[in-house]
C-alpha cells in the first residue's frame, strides 16, 4: 500500500465521488474526483510563498516547462500542444502557490500530458540559459553597445506594472499583509527581478518542487485505479522532505493604515486616481464564512442595484467600482473602492464608504436584495458554468483555496451544507449586517490604498533601469564585457538551434488514427414563423433553459450604430416603466440565472453578405422560464431611457471599463482594429466595442450635458427600430421535453413584441488610415500586422488551419517570444472575412517584431517539414477544432453556424482539408504571404517613447493618436 485513504465522500452537488489520499512515503496529497465528465483534468500544485519580489516563483513556473530529463527538448510544453487533443494546458503563479493543470477528452492524450507535466516539475533541466531566457539577463551584442535587460517574465511584468488595475490589486494585498509572504510580488517587480541569482532560482526548485510539498488533483471519467499507479511511479522515487513552506499568519493591526503609491499616467489629460479600503477577514479554511462573504460581495458590489456600488457611483466621486472578496489567500480579504477619482476627493470617498457601511448596519439590508443574491449564487453553484475553462480545473482551484492551508478540500466542494446553514441563519435577521459590523466597521485591520497619477512615473522607472545598467556597465572590465557578449551570443545560438530529431522523438504523441474524421453535428429543429425564425438546439442542459433572441441591426441608421455599444448596459441597468433599475436587477437575480447581451456581426460564410444582430441572452430553470420571458418582455418594450444622470453614470462606467482593459487586453484590442481595416462587419464591431467606441463614449458624455434631448431621441430611435419580431431570430437550448413544456410561454413572449415593417440600411465606411499607433502609458507594446487574403485571390482551404497552428508553435513562438522577449506572439486567420494577422503581447520591440512578421513567408517557403511534425500539427489543429463545450456554448455555436450559413458540408470539407494537408501547402502559403506583404496594415498599441525614433514603418508615415 503506497497511498493511505484519508476520507471518501459522494458529492451530489457536482455528481461526483471524492477520495482524499496521502502518499505514505513522501506525504504528497492527492484528491481524486470521479464522475462521467469526459473532459478529464489533472493538476499538480505546490505551495510556493516567495521571500522577495524577484519573481522567483513566476520565473520557475515558466522555466520548468523548458525541458526535462525524460523530454530533453527546449519547449516540451509547446511540443505537446502541437500534437495533442488537449482542452487545456497552462500554468499559473498565485501569491502563494504554483499550479500546473491540464485537460483532455482523449484518455491516451490525457496520460501523455500527465507524464510530461510530472517530469517537468520534478526533473526539469533548469539550465542557466533557460533562467536567462525566461527570467532576466544582460544583453549586449557589440562592445560599444549599451547593456539591456531582457527576459520573457521581465517583459511580462513590465506590462503588468503598466496597468493601474494590476498595480492596485498588488498594492492592496501587500498593504493588508505587510508581515508575511503576501508583502511580496510573486509575479516579480521588474526593478527587483535582476537581483535574482541562478543559484537562488535552483534552490527554490529543490526545496519547494518536491512531493512532500505537492497537492495532486484528478477529475473525470478516467479509470480511478490508474491514477494512484501513475503517481506512485513518480512519487516513489523520492524520500520525504521536511522543508517548511507554510505561510505565516499576519498579526492583526492595532489601528487602520494608509498607503499612497504613484502610477504611470503618462501625458494623459486630467488623469484620475484609484482608492480601495481593504480588510483582513477570517481564515480561508472557514468555508462557511467565505460563502457568506461571497454573498455579501454580491449584495454590496455585484450588480447595478447593489447598495455600496449604487451609493459610490451616484456620488459622482469616481467612474467605476473596484474591489470585492478574495478567498485565494490563507486569510481572506475584502476590498471596496473607486477608480477614476480626483485625488483631492480620496478622503471623501473613504468617508463615504465607511458612512455607507454604518448606514447599512443601522437601516438593514433590503430582504429582496438578499433573496436575489442567494438565488444568483445558488444558480451559479448548481450550473457550474465555467465557460471555456474546464469544470474540473475550476473545482481544483476551489479545493486549493482551503487545501494548501490545512483545510479539507472535499468540504470546499460540498456547498449544500453551507447553503443550507446560511438559509437557516437567514431566519434570524441581521446575518449580513453583523458581518459588516464585526469584520468591516469594527475591524482595525484595515488598509487604505491610494494610487496617484504621476506623469513621470514611467520615465522614472525607465531612468532607474537605465542608471542601474549604466552603473553596472561602468564596473565591467573589457574582458567582462567580452564575456557578456559571448553569453548573449550563446543564448541566441541556444534559442536558434532546433531540437534534434532524437530529442523530439521523446515527446509522446497521438497518431492520425486516434482522431475522429467526422464533424460533430448538434440536433437543431427549425420553425419558420411568418415574422421570424425559431431554432431549438436539442441538448441536455440539466433542467436549464438557455434562451437567445436576436434583432437585426440593419434597421439602425449608420450614424447611430455606436450607441449599440452601450445598449446592453442601458437595457439591463436603467429600469423600466414597471420596475426601477433596483427592482429590475433584483427581479433578474431572484427569478432567473441571469440576462446578458451580445453582438453577433459577421459576413456569412464565403459570402460578402453580412449579418448584424443584437442579442439578449437569458437563462433560467424551466420552472422560472415564464419569469424570464416576462422580464425580457418588460426590458424590450418598456425600458425607461429618460434618465439623464443615470445614463451618464452608466456610460462613464462603460468607458472606464474599456479603458481599463486596454493594457491587459492589448492584443485583442489591436486584433479587432486590424480586422476593421479590411472588413465592414469588423469595422462595425470596432465602432461598438473597440477603439472607436472609446472615442465615441468620451464625446457622448459631453453631448449628454450639452444636448440631452438629441441623445434621448437617438436612443428612442434605436429601440423603436430594433425591437420587433419581423427582424428577430430566436434560439432555445434545452432538451425536447423542456422545450415542449415552454411552448405557451415562448408564444406569449413573442406575441408581445411589435411587428412593424422598418427600413433597413446599407452601411458604408471610409478606409482607415495605415500604420496606426495608439499611445498610452505602458512600458511594453502590442504590435499587429495583417492582410486581407481574399482580396489577393486566396480561396480558403482548411489546410491553412494546420499551417497557422505550426506557425504559432514554431516560428512566431521562437522569434517573437523566445528571442524577442515578448510575452506572446501569434497569428490568427478569420476564414469568414479572410483577414490574416500577426499579433504580439507585452512586447519590448516594434520594428524587429514587424520584421519577423514580414519574414514569415520566407520561413514557410524554405521549410522542409518532417512527417512527424506534420502529423503533430494536424493533431493539434483537430484538437483546437474539437474544443470541449458546455451545453449553453454548444447551443450558441450551433446558432451562429445557422445564421452564417456555415453548413455541415462546408465544415466537413474543412476538416477533410486538415487531414489532407501536404508539405507543399506550406510553401504555397509562404509565397502568398510574400505576395501580399506590401498590402499589410499595421496597428500598434504602446508607449509614445517607443516612437521617439520611429516615424515611418515600411517607408510609410506613422499616424500617432493618444488613446490614454
Amino acid at each position: 500500500m503506497t497511498f493511505k485513504l484519508i476520507r471518501s465522500q459522494e458529492i451530489k452537488e457536482i455528481n461526483s465521488f471524492a477520495k482524499l489520499y496521502v502518499h505514505i512515503k513522501t506525504g504528497a496529497r492527492l484528491l481524486s474526483i470521479t464522475n462521467e465528465d469526459e473532459n478529464k483534468c489533472f493538476g499538480i500544485n505546490f505551495r510556493t510563498p516567495p521571500q522577495d519580489s524577484t519573481g522567483i516563483a513566476h520565473i520557475l513556473e515558466h522555466s520548468v516547462l523548458c525541458g526535462s530529463e525524460k523530454y530533453p527538448v527546449k519547449e516540451p510544453f509547446v511540443e505537446i500542444i502541437k500534437g495533442s487533443l488537449q482542452t487545456f494546458v497552462n500554468a499559473f503563479t498565485y501569491p502563494d502557490k504554483t499550479c500546473y493543470p491540464c485537460a483532455s477528452q482523449n484518455l491516451h492524450d490525457f496520460y501523455n500530458l500527465i507524464d510530461i507535466y510530472n517530469d517537468a516539475v520534478f526533473y526539469p533541466k533548469l539550465t542557466e540559459l533557460t533562467f536567462q531566457q525566461e527570467g532576466w539577463h544582460y544583453e549586449i551584442e557589440n562592445e560599444n553597445d549599451p547593456l539591456q535587460f531582457k527576459g520573457v517574465v521581465f517583459n511580462e511584468m513590465k506590462g503588468a506594472y503598466s496597468s493601474p488595475e494590476d498595480l492596485l490589486s498588488d498594492k492592496s494585498r501587500n498593504s493588508i499583509f505587510p508581515n508575511n509572504s503576501y508583502q511580496y510580488d510573486s509575479g516579480g517587480d521588474p526593478s527587483v527581478m535582476p537581483d535574482l541569482t541562478y543559484q537562488q532560482f535552483k534552490s527554490f526548485h529543490q526545496n519547494l518542487y518536491h512531493p512532500s510539498n505537492s497537492y495532486i488533483f484528478f477529475y473525470g471519467d478516467d479509470p480511478e485505479e490508474n491514477r494512484l499507479e501513475i503517481m506512485e511511479k513518480v512519487l516513489g522515487q523520492f524520500e520525504a522532505n521536511t522543508f517548511n513552506s507554510s505561510i505565516s499568519d499576519q498579526p492583526n493591526f492595532a489601528h487602520p493604515v494608509t498607503h499612497q503609491f504613484p502610477y504611470d499616467s503618462g501625458d494623459t489629460p486630467d488623469p484620475k486616481g484609484y482608492i480601495t479600503i481593504n480588510w483582513k477577514l477570517s481564515p480561508a479554511i472557514d468555508i462557511q464564512n467565505s460563502l457568506k462573504f461571497s454573498l455579501l460581495d454580491h449584495i454590496l458590489l455585484g450588480t447595478a442595484a447593489s447598495i455600496m456600488k449604487r451609493v459610490l457611483l451616484e456620488s459622482g466621486l469616481g467612474e467605476d467600482l473596484t474591489g470585492g472578496f478574495d478567498d485565494h489567500l490563507k486569510e481572506t480579504m475584502f476590498s471596496i473602492g473607486l477608480k477614476g477619482v480626483d485625488p483631492e476627493n480620496f478622503q471623501r470617498v473613504e468617508t463615504l464608504i465607511m458612512e455607507t457601511l454604518d448606514s447599512i448596519v443601522k437601516s438593514g439590508i433590503d430582504p429582496e436584495m438578499i433573496k436575489a443574491s442567494m438565488n444568483t449564487l445558488e444558480f451559479q453553484l448548481r450550473e457550474q458554468n465555467t465557460g471555456n475553462f474546464p469544470r474540473g480545473l475550476a473545482l481544483m482551484i476551489s479545493a486549493l483555496s482551503t487545501w494548501i492551508y490545512g483545510g479539507d478540500p472535499i468540504d470546499a466542494l460540498s456547498f449544500e451544507p453551507q447553503l443550507a446553514q446560511i438559509k437557516k441563519d437567514l431566519a434570524t435577521p441581521g446575518i449580513f449586517e453583523n458581518l459588516i459590523s464585526d469584520y468591516l466597521i469594527k475591524n482595525p485591520h484595515r488598509a487604505t490604498v491610494k494610487l496617484v497619477p504621476d506623469a513621470e512615473e514611467g520615465n522614472r522607472r525607465n531612468e532607474i533601469e537605465q542608471t542601474r545598467l549604466s552603473k553596472h556597465r561602468e564596473t565591467l572590465s573589457k574582458d567582462e564585457i567580452t564575456s557578456l557578449i559571448k553569453s548573449t551570443e550563446a543564448l541566441k545560438k541556444f534559442q536558434e538551434t532546433p531540437d534534434s530529431e532524437a530529442a523530439l522523438a521523446t515527446i509522446p504523441s497521438l497518431s492520425i488514427s486516434d482522431l475522429e474524421r467526422n464533424i460533430k453535428v448538434f440536433k437543431t429543429n427549425t420553425t419558420n414563423h411568418s415574422e421570424f425564425v425559431e431554432y431549438h438546439q436539442e441538448i441536455a442542459t440539466n433542467g436549464i433553459l438557455y434562451f437567445d433572441i436576436g434583432f437585426d441591426l440593419s434597421t439602425i441608421p449608420q450614424n447611430l450604430l455606436p450607441y449599440v455599444g452601450i445598449l446592453g448596459k442601458l437595457l439591463l441597468e436603467l429600469g423600466t416603466k414597471k420596475y426601477d433599475f433596483i427592482k429590475l436587477t433584483q427581479k433578474i437575480g431572484q427569478d432567473t440565472g441571469g440576462i446578458r447581451t451580445a453582438s453577433f456581426i459577421s459576413n456569412k460564410f464565403q459570402s460578402q453578405k453580412s449579418v448584424k444582430f443584437f442579442f439578449l441572452r437569458g437563462k433560467a430553470l424551466t420552472d422560472q422560464a415564464t419569469d424570464l420571458f416576462d422580464i425580457l418582455s418588460e426590458i424590450i418594450n418598456n425600458v425607461d431611457l429618460d434618465q439623464k444622470d443615470r445614463l451618464k453614470q452608466i456610460i462613464t462606467e462603460r468607458r472606464s471599463g474599456l479603458e481599463a482593459g486596454l493594457i491587459p487586453g492589448g492584443s485583442s484590442v489591436i486584433h479587432q482594429r486590424l480586422k476593421a481595416h479590411f472588413s465592414t462587419p469588423d469595422r462595425i464591431l470596432d465602432e461598438i466595442n473597440g477603439i472607436n467606441q472609446i472615442f465615441f463614449l468620451r464625446q457622448l458624455i459631453e453631448q449628454i450635458e450639452q444636448d440631452w434631448p438629441s441623445v434621448l431621441q437617438n436612443l428612442r430611435t434605436i429601440t423603436s427600430a430594433l425591437f420587433n419580431k419581423n427582424n428577430a431570430v430566436v434560439n432555445s437550448t434545452i432538451d425536447a421535453e423542456g422545450y415542449s413544456s415552454l411552448s405557451n410561454a415562448r408564444k406569449g413572449f413573442m406575441d408581445g413584441l411589435s411587428a412593424n415593417k422598418n427600413l433597413t440600411y446599407d452601411w458604408q465606411y471610409e478606409k482607415l488610415p495605415s500604420n496606426e499607433v495608439f499611445t498610452l502609458p505602458s512600458q511594453v507594446n502590442y504590435v499587429g500586422s495583417g492582410y486581407h487574403l481574399y482580396s489577393a485571390g486566396y480561396e480558403f482551404n482548411g489546410n491553412l488551419n494546420v499551417i497557422n497552428n505550426y506557425l504559432q508553435t514554431t516560428y512566431l513562438w521562437e522569434r517573437v517570444r523566445v528571442q524577442g522577449g515578448a510575452y506572446g506572439g501569434f497569428s490568427v486567420f478569420d476564414h469568414i472575412t479572410g483577414v490574416f494577422d500577426f499579433l504580439s503581447y507585452r512586447d519590448p520591440n516594434v520594428l524587429s517584431t514587424i520584421e519577423n512578421y514580414d519574414n514569415t513567408g520566407n520561413f514557410l517557403c524554405d521549410l522542409k517539414i518532417s512527417d512527424s511534425e506534420l502529423t503533430k500539427s494536424i493533431i493539434g489543429t483537430i484538437g483546437d477544432m474539437d474544443g470541449y463545450l458546455l451545453p449553453d456554448a454548444k447551443g450558441w455555436q450551433a446558432l451562429g453556424r445557422l445564421i452564417l450559413e456555415y453548413n455541415p458540408e462546408a465544415r466537413q470539407k474543412i476538416r477533410d482539408d486538415v487531414f489532407s494537408v501536404k508539405p507543399s501547402d506550406f510553401q504555397k502559403f509562404g509565397a502568398l504571404l510574400n505576395m501580399v506583404k506590401p498590402s499589410a496594415e499595421t496597428v500598434i498599441l504602446g508607449s509614445a517613447n517607443s516612437f521617439d525614433t520611429i516615424s515611418t514603418i515600411k517607408e510609410q508615415p506613422v499616424l500617432l493618436r493618444k488613446l490614454l
